[in-house]
């Protein structure tokens, strides 16, 4: 028989944790409220309180699910490129695309992915497929940027982060850093692959050659 076991208003914060979470930034620790009056079964305790507790405010954001997923068709969108024009992820239906998001312009492993898949362009044309760079620099940034460093793909500006929230894009280092992945949808619209790795940018490039060739 369980026993009852009823905490005064003041114990449960007291119960949490008080130290920073060391999870990694995108598995953000998430502690539900209990409406007034719930009860709940823990190991053969009974346990209840008589009025809301206050939680600790938390350093990290609200925790961050993934929205897309293989097999799912993600969101549209409609961003401007680097040369200000409205482009709208429905325009690439019917042939593959590439999608990667990539934390800002000029950063050293942003440059070294967008030059890695500028060198492998041919590649991802002789499969037929689209390759799109989004971050959350403006038009004239992902401009110069394209410019100097001969980008022949486009590149969209996702200001305020929009399409990242929807897409459900986990951020790096305890949400200090935008994360880096990549998304290769199919004829459809359908995702077939999502990979993420931050720090070994031109895996990126590897891994969407190596999907694309088994469409």
């Amino acid at each position: 028989m369980a026993s009852s076991l009823t905490l005064p208003n003041h114990t449960l914060a007291s119960l949490l944790p008080s130290h920073t979470p060391t999870t990694r930034s995108f598995v953000s620790q998430c502690v539900p409220v209990l409406p007034r009056s719930s009860q709940s079964q823990f190991y053969g305790l009974n346990f209840s309180y008589s009025s809301s507790v206050s939680i600790p405010s938390s350093p990290f954001k609200t925790c961050i699910f993934a929205k897309v997923t293989k097999g799912s068709v993600p969101p549209s969108f409609t961003l401007k490129d680097q040369d200000g024009k409205n482009v709208s992820l429905s325009n690439f239906k019917g042939k593959p695309v590439v999608v990667y998001f990539y934390p800002a312009d000029e950063s050293p492993s942003c440059t070294k992915e967008a030059c890695a898949f500028r060198d492998s362009y041919e590649k991802f044309k002789k499969a037929g497929a689209e390759v799109i760079g989004i971050s959350g620099d403006d038009q004239s940034s992902h401009k110069a940027f394209a410019k100097k460093y001969r980008l022949p793909f486009t590149l969209l500006s996702d200001e305020g982060n929009k399409v990242r929230k929807e897409w459900g894009i986990p951020a790096d280092l305890f949400g200090t850093l935008p994360g880096r992945q990549t998304y290769v949808l199919d004829k459809n619209g359908v995702v077939q692959l999502i990979y993420n790795n931050q720090f070994q940018p031109e895996k990126h490039i590897d891994e969407t050659l190596k999907l694309l060739k088994s469409l």
